[in-house]
């Protein structure tokens, strides 16, 4: 079920109002019933694999709560981790491994022959998957106790709105959540109902419009110069924000109009002035995941330190994290590369503050607006391998970029191209406008959110935005036809 559907918008509506008219004591399981029907609608033999995931991590949490010995904790955990680890792999990383695999022993002459399966990769199982493990893990740590209700487990781990594309929650926010008493609230209704309305803003008017371009040239590289590679590739980089905060700010309007607080997942990330702090606004549920289970744990415990690397290896951890983010985000050289440039940008910038000089906490605007387009244009260039079909494509549209950089300087042509961007459909001009009006929010927001920043404004002025956003997105809006990017991971 898309939140951009019909289906949806009968679904929701009926699950809020059921939600607040029955007992408290059956809130939870009304909950789970509708969560999995949500995820049924895609496939329902693979809500088996979200119950087999619940159900290995729920046991084994019992059995590191109940271990005697840390070595049975460890094992417990280590039993836990696996099973996850291994319904990733089987469903989204073996074909990619056995066929490189393969293709290594071909390169030296060993014909190899392994099998590979045709399997429909699972909505969601990157996101549902984690979530699960981060339970596991905090109950060995001791972060929480372990949840005693299976019931209330299996709810945290499948939520509807968060359960195909995050935010990933922790286990210390959320699951005390489904002990509380939620009762209708009007004002934490109303936040979440606009946070909603800009969320499906960003996505079916602003994503979906810019993927029509965006679409257009990167299913065929080569029949485009290098100035529209670069503006599909600028549009990809708001299109992927949008959509995927667009579904952010929707998961979290959902869960506020029933009562629950899921994390932010984005905090104005092109606004950043170095990549540090990039990832530490972008996905801040999987960077923040990242930080806790992967980065801090190879930092401290040193694995290298038998190869004689006695100080933490925090460069080494960076690149550890950034290789399995590519990782996480596909089965894909790609995805591998995108990473990887990730992990290229923070170890040169660490190096560079390390060595030659700390950043300015309060730089100037001229010099913040300059440190804020050269992280965008990084951002954007990696994302290149982000979309790219295959690695020949981000190839080619990486050494065409600027092929014909020089007509820009032909009398004309600037305007050819723009007018080639703003009409590329009858929505373009307006789609523009849309995305200016966004950046121009964003902005002005500062350390409140959006939406909390325009509730305390005039009545007026309030008005306006509202309708503003909604006749855009009944005029402009893409209706059910278009999935969320982060879908696929």
């Amino acid at each position: 079920m898309l939140f951009n559907s019909l289906h949806f918008l009968i679904f929701f509506p009926i699950v809020t109002l059921v939600y607040f008219i029955i007992p408290q004591k059956i809130k939870n399981l009304w909950l789970l019933v509708v969560s999995y029907y949500f995820y049924m609608c895609w496939q329902p033999t693979y809500a088996s694999l979200i119950l087999f995931s619940t159900a290995s991590t729920y046991l084994c949490s019992i059995a590191i709560s109940k271990a005697k010995t840390h070595t049975t904790k460890k094992i417990s955990l280590g039993v836990s981790i696996g099973i996850n680890v291994l319904i990733l792999f089987l469903f989204k990383y073996y074909n990619f491994f056995t066929e490189n695999i393969v293709a290594l022993f071909d390169n030296f002459g060993v014909q190899l022959s392994m099998p590979t399966f045709s399997l429909l990769l699972p909505v969601g199982i990157s996101f549902y998957t984690f979530q699960a493990l981060g339970y596991a893990i905090d109950v060995y740590l001791g972060t929480i106790e372990r949840e005693e209700s299976f019931l209330t487990y299996a709810l945290f781990v499948s939520f509807f709105p968060q359960l195909v594309a995050g935010p990933i929650e922790r286990s210390k926010n959320l699951l005390p959540q489904f002990h509380q008493t939620h009762t209708f609230d009007y004002t934490r209704a109303k936040k979440g109902l606009v946070l909603m309305a800009w969320g499906f803003f960003k996505k079916m008017v602003i994503a979906d419009g810019l993927a029509t371009f965006v679409t257009v040239v990167y299913s065929a590289p080569n029949n485009y110069g290098g100035v529209q590679m670069i503006i599909a590739t600028v549009m990809f980089s708001f299109q992927v924000y949008c959509d995927f905060s667009g579904y952010s700010d929707i998961a979290r309007g959902c869960a506020s109009v029933l009562g629950f607080d899921l994390m932010r997942n984005f905090d104005k990330p092109y606004l950043s002035t170095s990549f540090k702090m990039f990832w530490s606004r972008w996905h801040i549920s999987l960077s923040s995941w990242f930080q806790d289970y992967i980065f801090t744990p190879f930092v401290w415990t040193n694995p290298l330190r038998r190869f004689g690397i006695t100080n933490p290896p925090v460069l080494a951890g960076v690149w550890l994290v950034f290789l399995v983010s590519g990782l996480w985000h596909g089965a894909s050289w790609t995805f591998v590369i995108w990473g990887l440039l990730h992990a290229v940008y923070r170890t040169v910038e660490e190096l560079m503050h390390r060595y030659y000089k700390k950043p300015d906490k309060h730089p100037k605007p001229l010099k913040y607006w300059s440190k804020v387009i050269w992280v965008f244009s990084l951002v954007s260039f990696s994302y290149i391998f982000f979309r790219a079909n295959t690695l020949s494509d981000a190839m080619y549209i990486i050494t065409h970029l600027f092929s014909d950089i020089e007509l820009l300087f032909t009398n004309g042509f600037f305007i050819s191209q723009l007018k080639s961007m703003l009409f590329f459909d009858k929505n373009g001009i307006p789609l523009v406008l849309c995305t200016l009006f966004m950046i121009i929010l964003e902005i002005w927001e500062g350390k409140k959110e959006l939406t909390e920043k325009i509730s305390e404004q005039k009545a007026p002025v309030r008005w306006i935005f509202y309708y503003a956003v909604i006749l855009l997105i009944l005029f402009y809006g893409n209706f059910g036809k278009s999935p969320f990017v982060y879908f696929d991971f």
